[in-house]
């Protein structure tokens, strides 16, 4: 045992928890904690963003990239308030992270000091929980706690505050090995795995729909043999991308408000959904009183709360996924859907997702990173139009490969997320897909790819309008383009190029072509400007609160 200062606890906490890159900007408050990591650069990596919005952007990305505890900090006030948006991110989406701020001293607090703000309290709706540290005693305590609480059951992020007296306060620290993290097992009930078999063996029309809570649990292994014996159309909601391949010839496509007709058609024409890891949406289910009438719905979640929330379910097991699918694998036996299958495949080829292949637009973009890629990259989008369209159009064959904010949809999201998924995830080429829209709120951050030379590739697919706004005002506003379009003189290649990058502009497919193999072997941050047209649209989708049945496309427009 040893009497160190808080700072000095702080990093050592971070070191017992295997951490081994942080995002951060310093400030007067979180000054000490800064000076103990100066110690410890050769084992810790700071990566310092352009703003702390940034950082914990970069610190969801390297969790979701990896599957281990993002960790950004920040000092008080304003550092501490800009990273809430990252923190509900966060939450929304069930990332494990933990953000450390610093605040004023004891003394201090309550009085409006100066950079005073009551963090903990201003982020206790969007996070699991929030620890202000007052007592320097209780500091390696509240983070060994804040890092299990992360990760326990439904991941999350958790704020941990330390007030500037704390952190440079002595106390006794000794080294603890982290608590093993287990699975939910104990809410996993016999009897609700039966009725749920019952279910699966009476089903003549099963359909399979794939959420983000199976990612989480790494049990894409168990949701794949599971798939396999229950012989059903797999669909997935935007979390749950790659855990089903999508060269999977059961694979449908994403479902919901910008899911495929054979997802949305198929799930409604279904005798028996089961929904794994994922929370019924209202971006998936479009009008709940209408959703799926004519089946029987089962729910496996982690998340008790979750369970009837929206959809009252039929059947539901609670528990880890991983753990109740390994059980229920064992208590099925193999099904044989070929009626069923053929019925749903007859629609794929009655409504393929068909774009044009001859101009550069979103899609295409997407398409050419796909096969430049081979399918191997992690991407990392914005909100909006080009978010759905990497949903789309790139094929997702592993859990990780996509991230992207669903629960919030946090526009700026994805440089910030690219740069963290690189850092976890070196030997994986990362691009990052914006709109123009979107790479305004936090391009900043190319400076910081650049002061690191991180080699992300970011993509811009520039329509010079908030094309998903836009889309909306086109079919439902009377084309009232209020507040939605950014013709202006903004040059992203000079700006990118300005930051350190290497930039091009593309305004045809073989021009995309040639600037994505150029970023593909420079090994440095580099930004392609995509232009496309101010009017496309991403098809299929179902009007806000609408039924999943209504799902239409262009063609449906024009009868």
């Amino acid at each position: 045992m040893k009497q160190l200062t808080g700072s000095e606890i702080i990093i050592e906490c971070l070191k017992e928890q295997g951490v081994d890159t942080v995002f951060g900007y310093p400030g007067g408050t979180i000054l000490n904690v800064y000076d103990a990591l100066y110690e410890h650069q050769d084992e810790i990596t700071h990566i310092l963003t352009s703003h702390e919005q940034g950082a914990s952007h970069a610190a969801d990305g390297y969790a979701r990239a990896t599957g281990k505890v993002g960790v950004c900090m920040a000092t008080s006030g304003p550092g501490a308030t800009n990273l809430v948006t990252g923190i509900a991110t966060a939450y929304m989406d069930s990332i494990p992270m933990v953000a450390i701020t610093a605040n004023v001293g004891v003394s201090l607090l309550g009085k409006d000091s100066f950079q005073e703000v009551d963090i903990a309290g201003v982020v206790m709706p969007v996070t699991k929980h929030s620890f202000i540290v007052k007592n320097v005693h209780e500091l390696a305590n509240t983070i060994r706690r804040a890092f299990k609480i992360a990760q326990t059951g439904r991941p999350g992020p958790v704020l941990v505050d330390v007030t500037k007296d704390v952190t440079a306060n002595l106390a006794d620290y000794e080294y603890k090995k982290p608590e093993e993290i287990t699975p939910r097992t104990d809410t996993i009930n016999e009897s609700d795995l039966e009725e749920v078999a019952k279910l699966i063996k009476k089903s003549q029309k099963p359909f399979l729909m794939v959420g983000g809570g199976v990612v989480a649990s790494n049990a894409h292994k168990e949701l794949r043999e599971f798939a396999k014996l229950l012989d059903a159309p797999v669909c997935d909601t935007l979390m749950g991308k790659g855990v089903i391949d999508g060269n999977n010839p059961h694979y449908t496509g994403m479902v919901g408000m910008h899911g495929t007709k054979t997802s949305n058609f198929g799930v409604t024409a279904s005798d028996l959904l089961i929904v794994v890891g994922g929370r019924f949406s209202d971006r998936v289910i479009g009008n709940a009183k209408k959703f799926a009438n004519d089946a029987k719905i089962v729910q496996i979640d982690v998340d008790p709360a979750e369970i009837n929330k929206n959809i009252v379910v039929d059947a539901s097991i609670i528990g880890d996924a991983k753990e109740v699918l390994k059980r229920l694998n064992k208590m099925i036996v193999q099904k044989d859907n070929k009626e069923w299958l053929e019925e749903v495949a007859a629609l794929e080829q009655k409504f393929p997702n068909t774009y044009p292949v001859d101009i550069l637009t979103g899609p295409t973009v997407i398409s050419k990173i796909y096969e430049m890629t081979q399918g191997d990259a992690i991407i990392t989008t914005d909100v909006g139009q080009h978010q759905m369209w990497a949903a789309q159009m790139y094929r997702y064959k592993e859990p990780r490969q996509l991230l992207t904010s669903g629960g919030l949809g946090t526009m700026g999201y994805g440089l910030g997320a690219c740069i963290g998924a690189k850092m976890g995830r070196r030997d994986k080429v990362v691009v990052n897909i914006a709109g123009d829209g979107c790479f305004r709120m936090n391009m900043n951050e190319i400076a910081t790819a650049t002061r690191y030379n991180i080699p992300i590739i970011q993509v811009v697919i520039n329509n010079h309008v908030l094309g998903m706004v836009r889309q909306w005002q086109t079919l439902f506003y009377n084309k009232h383009y209020s507040n939605t379009i950014l013709n202006d003189a903004v040059d992203f290649v000079k700006v990118s190029e300005g930051m350190g990058a290497l930039a091009f502009k593309a305004t045809t497919i073989s021009e995309f072509e040639d600037a994505f193999k150029k970023a593909l072997d420079s090994g440095r941050p580099c930004v392609i400007d995509a232009q496309i047209d101010a009017d496309d649209k991403v098809w299929p989708m179902v009007a806000a609160g609408q039924p999943i049945s209504t799902c239409f496309s262009e063609e449906d427009l024009e009868k």
